[in-house]
């Protein structure tokens, strides 16, 4: 957003280009179970939010405008389940169309993220954490969904050219 800034003495001042803070919402998709996460404003850190068990297609979308509304997200990852070897199965497609459909729904930024190996960092970060064992025996989406938005967000952080400027 580009923004006229007065200077002290009142007189029109520089245009300034300003970035409104806004949220990532991660999505591990499921057939039974949606798990949530959600960045910062900034988009620096991750961490769970929730995990929705699915009742039908209105209501989960429902669901999600509701997080969408509430925490100011301008932009969803979706969780794009690949084999091992980078070849997209059943799931991955069926991902795929939810979240065209999420798009086409919310009129926000959707887009997919590879989320090999989420589930299974996300069982060996619970595990290291020693949490409680009631989080133990709990689904583990909404950690899977921070899992992928962390890697999403360290990834675009070394892509950024200030980033690469303290490298330099």
């Amino acid at each position: 957003m580009l923004t006229a800034r007065p200077s002290p003495d009142g007189t029109p001042g520089a245009i300034t280009a300003e970035a409104k803070p806004s949220r990532i919402l991660a999505i591990d998709y499921g057939r039974k179970r949606i798990g949530c996460a959600l960045s910062d404003e900034l988009g620096i850190t991750a961490r769970p939010l929730e995990t929705i068990v699915r009742t039908n297609r209105r209501n989960d979308l429902r669901r999600l405008r509701d997080i969408c509304r509430k925490h100011g997200v301008a932009r969803i990852l979706v969780g794009h389940p690949l084999h091992m070897t980078g070849e997209a199965s059943p799931m991955a497609d069926e991902a795929a169309r939810f979240a065209a459909r999420l798009q086409k729904e919310l009129h926000i930024e959707v887009e997919l993220v590879d989320e090999r190996l989420t589930t299974w960092e996300a069982e060996r970060t619970v595990a290291e954490t020693k949490s409680s064992s009631r989080r133990r025996r709990a689904s583990l989406d909404d950690v899977a969904a921070a899992v992928l938005l962390r890697d999403y967000l360290e990834h675009r952080g070394a892509q950024s050219p200030a980033a690469r400027a303290e490298k330099d």
